[in-house]
């Protein structure tokens, strides 16, 4: 694998071409689901969905993301919060995952009773003591919240488990690389790892990884060239960020981070 940093800049002028809210929200949940962690156990219809890329009204990709427990309260508070009907809104989907925009818009008492709703009777008092003061500390329902704030306190949401949580944090959490190189079904990367330093949470360096991009040449990243930076999730590489996705994505998790320390 390339070591050091990449040498090829993004080129931010290249266009997106956005998938649509359902079809976006199953490319980032298709990495936690074939691993059984969230969601139904559908991970071959899911990424048939995630796949094809004009579902933007796909019955059964809806009915399969009512399935994820983790993610579908918070994009329902979110679209209500905006006043938006539909939590697959692909706006609703980008704040969730990547942060900013409608995220603004959530009160913190309506986070703090959807969290009380969920996961008070799951915590003991103290935990929830810290968890029930984050909404007015900043905090925001974006999947960085999850998964530096709740998860530590509560567990992934199908095993409860909290065993490895620094790796699982690092793994879970929608982190960008600078695209280095493909190889074949894989891409080579300069990804941004979570590290856990004198008893605090921070980003290290980047660093090289291997994260999986296709299954048989079918992806969904599929435009990628050296220099591009992507979004991944656990060992999946979910879609290609232009500049004002990875300044959201890099300030959300900044932001969180400072959340989490403060009562690590």
């Amino acid at each position: 694998m390339t070591t050091g940093s990449p040498t090829t800049a993004p080129d931010w002028t290249r266009p997106l071409v956005p998938a649509s809210g359902p079809v976006r929200f199953a490319r980032y949940a298709f990495g936690p689901n074939r691993l059984g962690y969230c969601g139904p156990d559908a991970a071959s219809e899911l990424f048939g969905h995630a796949t094809r890329g004009e579902a933007t009204d796909d019955r059964g990709l809806r009915d399969l993301a009512h399935g994820f427990e983790g993610a579908w309260p918070y994009l329902e508070l979110i679209a209500s919060s905006a006043g938006r009907s539909d939590p697959l809104d692909p706006a609703v989907v980008e704040a969730y995952w990547l942060g900013g925009g409608l995220v603004g818009d959530v009160r913190p008492r309506d986070l703090g009773g959807s969290l009380e709703d969920r996961f008070r009777p799951r915590v003991g008092t103290l935990d929830w003591r810290w968890l029930a003061g984050k909404p007015e500390a900043g905090a925001v329902p974006v999947h960085a919240f999850h998964v530096l704030d709740v998860f530590p306190r509560v567990g992934l949401m199908r095993t409860g488990s909290t065993d490895g949580a620094l790796s699982v944090m690092d793994a879970c959490r929608i982190r960008w690389g600078r695209v280095e190189r493909r190889d074949g079904d894989f891409l080579e990367v300069a990804a941004v790892p979570l590290e856990l330093v004198d008893g605090k949470l921070r980003l290290g360096a980047a660093r090289p990884q291997r994260v999986r991009d296709a299954i048989d040449g079918i992806g969904f990243v599929d435009d990628v060239r050296p220099g591009d930076v992507i979004s991944i999730h656990w060992d999946w590489a979910c879609e290609r960020l232009d500049a004002a996705g990875l300044a959201a994505l890099r300030s959300s998790t900044i932001g969180e981070l400072m959340l989490a320390n403060a009562t690590i």
